[in-house]
């Protein structure tokens, strides 16, 4: 069995971060966390003052990147390699 690391998301070409998906897997991630972000919005209503708004909104951009720091390339500087 071929045990090589297949990465969900590719790292930015320049700076640090990720780019786009490379796997289904990876814009399967991308279309679920906008359908609950954009899906989440009458719920939560347009009040941004809210903690519990502010605290919904950290928790899904903490999920987000601890996916992609998860299942993407390992982050680091880059300056067009």
């Amino acid at each position: 069995m071929d045990k090589t690391t297949s990465y969900w998301f590719a790292a930015k070409r320049y700076g640090w971060g990720w780019a786009l998906p490379l796997t289904w897997q990876g814009w399967v991630v991308y279309i679920l966390w906008f359908t609950v972000m954009l899906g989440s919005i009458p719920f939560r209503g347009l009040r941004w003052h809210s903690y519990a708004n502010f605290a919904f909104l950290i928790g899904m951009l903490l999920a987000l990147l601890g996916i992609c720091y998860w299942k993407g390339e390992p982050p680091r500087w880059r300056w067009g390699e």
